[in-house]
Order: structure tokens, then C-alpha cells, then sequence
């Protein structure tokens, strides 16, 4: 399968320009938004756990991290909340679910093969450094290696700034709304920068806040190629 799979091109989704897919586990529906191959994926999706669903236990290959966008997200290593940030590196496992339902931004297959972090970041606890180029930005750093960098960014209400992707970047906006092309981005829209290039965007009248990788776009394969 592919989707979204040219990525010189831009992309970008709102919630409401997708739907729900279930997949094989009882309770747990995805909404997809690149894919590169079948069950096992080069993958970025935004998975929905109902409550009391889980996935049986398994081992991610490719590494796995993901953002806990609503409720709590469970495995054996601990209860996670709205706001964490997990990375799973290749050859890690566990068996992930909910109690009471939740919501994640998941990305499969795209780490370092030689990744062995764990990381575990609860991002609602962060300080953060203001950013001195770009008035109204304040930055969290969450990992960084030799083949990306993954920030928060907090924007001030109707702050405008530019987000650039020498080597191409993701924009999850986990809080708030943006503007992008005078079209209003909600709560769990998603962009995706081809390399070289850069977006415009400004903040709305709440704080916003933005999940941002970096400089990871430039060699993107399916797994086993």
C-alpha cells in the first residue's frame, strides 16, 4: 500500500479530511496519513484505542514512537497521558492498550536500525527556551541523532513565524489552531515539508502547541528496502 508517498510534494491533513479505519484488534481504528507497504509499514498514523482494547504482545522491528494525543495510553512499562512523548527503538516490545480509551500520533519504521533509546517524556512537565529568531516561540527539545531532531513548540496567540525543512519536516499541532494558506488547521492536523522548503504559519487567539521532526525526509524507504 501507499499513501502519500511522493515526498517532494507537501501534504497536509485536517482531522475532518479523513476517516477512521479498523484494524486487525477489535477496538482499535487508525486513521491513516503516509504509508509505505501493507501490515508491516513505513507508516505515520493517528490510532484510536476504545476502551479496553489492546493489541497482543509484539516486538516493533523498525522502532516506534508516538505522541499520546487524548486519554491514557497503557503498556507494562506504565500509564501514559495525554501530552507524553514515547520512542520504542528497534527491537523493543510490549503490549500496548487502553483501560479507559485513548488517542496516539504513531510512527512506524523509521528509525536508526543502531537506535537503542528509550524515551519517555512526559511533555506537559518541560521547561521551555524561547526562541530568539522567531519572537512568540518557545522550544522543548524531545531526541535528537544523526538523522533527526524532535521538538515542542509553544507559539504566543497570533504569533507569526516560519517552520523551515532543509532536509524536510513533520507539524503536528497537539494543541490550538494554525493558519497555513489562510486555511485554519484544528487540534490533530498534521503537515509534511519536502525538503528544501518552509511554511508560514500563525497561531490563533490560545497558545498552540506543535510537535516538530526534523531533517528525516531524504532517505525514506519501505521496510526490507
Amino acid at each position: 500500500m501507499e499513501l502519500n508517498a511522493d515526498f517532494s510534494k507537501p501534504v497536509v491533513i485536517r482531522p475532518d479530511d479523513n476517516s477512521w479505519k479498523p484494524s486487525p484488534m477489535p477496538g482499535v481504528d487508525r486513521m491513516m496519513l503516509d504509508r509505505l507497504g501493507d501490515e508491516v509499514a513505513r507508516a505515520t498514523t493517528i490510532v484510536r484505542y476504545a476502551s479496553g482494547s489492546k493489541f497482543s504482545a509484539h516486538v516493533h522491528d523498525g522502532g516506534e514512537e508516538f505522541f499520546v494525543l487524548d486519554g491514557v495510553f497503557e503498556d507494562e512499562h506504565g500509564a501514559f497521558p495525554a501530552g507524553s512523548y514515547i520512542r520504542n527503538p528497534p527491537g523493543s516490545s510490549h503490549t500496548p492498550g487502553s483501560e479507559k480509551g485513548c488517542v496516539i500520533f504513531v510512527k512506524l519504521w523509521q528509525f536508526d536500525p543502531l537506535d537503542r533509546s528509550h524515551v519517555r517524556i512526559d511533555t506537559n512537565k518541560l521547561g521551555r527556551v524561547p526562541d530568539a529568531s522567531r519572537p512568540g516561540v518557545s522550544i522543548s527539545p524531545l531526541f535528537e541523532d544523526r538523522r533527526e531532531k524532535v521538538v515542542m513548540e509553544t507559539w504566543e496567540p497570533r504569533t507569526h513565524s516560519v517552520v523551515s525543512a532543509q532536509q524536510g519536516a513533520e507539524i503536528l499541532v497537539t494543541s490550538g489552531t494554525i493558519t497555513f494558506d489562510d486555511v485554519l488547521l484544528p487540534q490533530w492536523s498534521w503537515i509534511r515539508i519536502p525538503a528544501g522548503e518552509a511554511v508560514t504559519l500563525t497561531s490563533g487567539d490560545d497558545p498552540v502547541r506543535l510537535w516538530i521532526k526534523r531533517d528525516h525526509l531524504t532517505d525514506v524507504r519501505a521496510p526490507g528496502r
